[in-house]
């Protein structure tokens, strides 16, 4: 856990000099990744929830960074999606991001990462699963 909040730590001083945050940065990560996206998806990809990420992307459509379109067929659900300005910041994110990892890895044999990798992974999909006893 030290060592995630030492990259958090480093990656959030990387982006604050392009102007951003380190959530705002997720969230650009996030949509580069696949847009457009309801609210809720993102919340979830996110894992926050709904009310913080509303107040996240009220402050990133004010900065142009994403804009919310309304969802055909459905009143109340917005689609969220990069602007060319957010587009771009997503970039500069995905930049610093792999010059981060680059830098923390340079000193690791591949194996051993590879197996970091695999364990991590499996970490990940277990804290996925269903808890047990939850009636889930």
């Amino acid at each position: 856990m030290k060592a995630g909040r030492k990259l958090r730590t480093r990656f959030n001083a990387e982006v604050v000099r392009h102007g951003l945050t380190y959530p705002r940065a997720r969230v650009l990560a996030v949509l580069a990744e696949r847009q457009p996206l309801r609210q809720t998806e993102l919340a979830g990809d996110l894992e926050l929830e709904g009310p913080t990420v509303v107040r996240l992307l009220d402050g990133m459509e004010t900065l142009g960074l994403i804009v919310r379109r309304a969802v055909p067929g459905d009143r109340r659900a917005k689609h969220v999606e990069l602007t060319d300005h957010g587009s771009r910041q997503a970039e500069v994110v995905a930049a610093i991001s792999a010059r981060l990892r680059d830098t923390i890895l340079s000193t690791c044999e591949a194996a051993d990462v590879g197996t970091a990798l695999t364990v991590l992974r499996s970490i990940a999909s277990v804290l996925d699963a269903p808890a047990e006893g939850n009636g889930a």
